[in-house]
C-alpha cells in the first residue's frame, strides 16, 4: 500500500482530500484552565497539552495535510511565573530530544520559527540539531513558534528592509509584498488555510498577524489537553463548508 493509499484510507469519508487546508495552524489555549479542573497543577497541563500536539501532528500526517504550525510560547509568555517559564523550557527540550528520533522515522520536517537567540543556550542547540537532522524530510512540514510574536515579527522584518535600503542593497521601490515575506520568521512556510483555536477564545492573541490575512478562523470551547481527531474533525468539516474568497466577490 503506497502512502497515498494509506492518507486515503484514514481520511474520515466524508471529508473530501481536494477541499483539505494545506496548511494548518494552532492556537493551543486552555491547559491551565483543564489542569485547575482536574485539580492538577498547571504544569500538568502543559504535559498533557504535548499529548495533544503529538495526536494532532500524526493525524495530519495521516489525512495528508502538508504543514502544522503550533503556537508554542509566545513573547508575552515571558509574563508568567518564573516557575512556570522555566518548566516549559525545560519541557520543550526534553520533548525535542526525546522525541527526534520519532520525528526523523516518521519523515517529519522540524521548524522552528521567533526570536531563537532569547531562549536558552541549551535549547537552542536542541532546536539547531532537530532542524538540521530533518532538514530533507517531506512527510508533513511542523512548524514550532517559540518566542514568537506577530508585531514583534513584523517589526524586525520592517528594520531588516530599512537596513538594506540604508546600505544601497535594495530601493524603496522594490519593496513589495513578496521581498517583505522573504524577511518574516516564516520565510518559505505557505500562510495558513485554516487557524484553530481552543478554550473558546476568539482572538489571533499575536499569532501570525501577516499570515493570517486570508486564513480561515476555527473557534472550539474544548481545551487543548481535550482536543482530540474528533475535535480535529469537526474543524475540518466547517473549513469545508467555506467558500474562500480571498477578498473577492
Amino acid at each position: 500500500m503506497t502512502a497515498q493509499q494509506t492518507e486515503l484510507q484514514n481520511l474520515p469519508s466524508d471529508l473530501k482530500r481536494e477541499l483539505l487546508p494545506k496548511h494548518v495552524a494552532v492556537i493551543m489555549d486552555g491547559n491551565g484552565r483543564w489542569a485547575k479542573r482536574q485539580g492538577l497543577p498547571r504544569i500538568m497541563g502543559h504535559k498533557r497539552g504535548v499529548d495533544a500536539l503529538k495526536d494532532l501532528l500524526r493525524c495530519c500526517k495521516d489525512w495528508g495535510i502538508q504543514a502544522l504550525t503550533a503556537y508554542a510560547f509566545s513573547t508575552e509568555n515571558w509574563k508568567r511565573p518564573q516557575e512556570e517559564v522555566d518548566f516549559l523550557m525545560t519541557l520543550f527540550q526534553r520533548v525535542l530530544r526525546q522525541e527526534l528520533r520519532e520525528m526523523v522515522e516518521e519523515n517529519v520536517q522540524i521548524q522552528f520559527v521567533g526570536n531563537l537567540g532569547a531562549l536558552p543556550r541549551s535549547l537552542q542547540a536542541e532546536i539547531s540539531r532537530s532542524m538540521a537532522e530533518t532538514s530533507h524530510n517531506q512527510a508533513i512540514r511542523f512548524t514550532v513558534a517559540t518566542n514568537y510574536g506577530g508585531r514583534q515579527e513584523i517589526l524586525q522584518a520592517c528594520r531588516a528592509i530599512a537596513h538594506k535600503v540604508q546600505q544601497g542593497l535594495i530601493q524603496p521601490d522594490q519593496i513589495d509584498e513578496q521581498l517583505f515575506e522573504r524577511h518574516l520568521y516564516t520565510a518559505g512556510i505557505t500562510d495558513p488555510d485554516l487557524l484553530i483555536r481552543t478554550s473558546g477564545e476568539m482572538r489571533l492573541s499575536n499569532f501570525l498577524l501577516w499570515q493570517m490575512a486570508y486564513g480561515e478562523i476555527y473557534i472550539t470551547d474544548a481545551l487543548w489537553p481535550d482536543f482530540d481527531r474528533t475535535e480535529f474533525y469537526r474543524a475540518l468539516c466547517a473549513y469545508q463548508q467555506r467558500e474562500r474568497r480571498f477578498g473577492t466577490v
